[in-house]
């Protein structure tokens, strides 16, 4: 009786795979921006790009997404009412040709800014970063200098391991931001940019 032939059944090596897509995909700093918006258009890991570089965002902790929820519901409550439209990541803002990031929060005062575009933000009035514990020189110096590049005229950085909010406003005479102010506990986190918006300080930390 003849014999039928073993069919091995199981995935390529890993290494096998990791040449084909190193084939495939371009190289570090070789990544053209539609390039970029496809790739993000098809996964969900946090990705920001700068002049054909991908960097790889950490994924976000509980503590992270507790916070940024409390956060979202605060200026969305007081936003939208008022015709604006607040988002969360992962939205992609453009800072210029060739930058994008990924902002945990943007604003916009107007929902019918032409900004306001389906695949990624070319501008925002007001972006937030609840500050990462892996690498939190990208929220507190990296990004406080792309934003201030793209013209983002107000910046709120959120800092769980401080328990500190900083707000920024945008100079007028450079692309560069100046404190408003840095709230603790006890105190209320004051936008600049939107009279009347307040967050207390303790209720943001404390959000599980």
């Amino acid at each position: 009786m003849a014999t039928a032939p073993t069919l091995t059944a199981g995935a390529r090596p890993v290494q096998e795979w990791k040449d084909v897509l190193a084939e495939i995909l371009p190289p570090q700093g070789r990544w053209s921006e539609e390039e970029y918006l496809v790739l993000t258009g098809h996964r969900n890991r946090l990705v920001e790009f700068t002049d054909g570089f991908l960097e790889l965002l950490p994924i976000p902790t509980d503590k992270h997404q507790s916070v940024l929820k409390f956060l979202f519901l605060a200026f969305f409550g007081f936003a939208e009412p008022r015709g604006g439209k607040v988002h969360f990541a992962p939205l992609r803002l453009q800072i210029r040709p060739g930058k994008f990031r990924e902002p945990d929060l943007l604003l916009l005062l107007s929902a019918d800014d032409p900004r306001r575009q389906n695949r990624f933000w070319v501008g925002a009035d007001l972006a937030l970063e609840v500050v990462s514990e892996e690498e939190p020189e990208r929220d507190l110096v990296d990004k406080r200098s792309d934003y201030a590049e793209g013209c983002v005229p107000e910046y709120w950085i959120v800092n769980t391991q401080t328990e500190t909010i900083t707000v920024l406003r945008l100079r007028a005479d450079a692309h560069e931001y100046e404190e408003a102010g840095t709230y603790r506990r006890g105190e209320s986190a004051v936008s600049t940019l939107m009279a009347g918006f307040s967050v207390a300080v303790a209720s943001v930390f404390d959000a599980d």
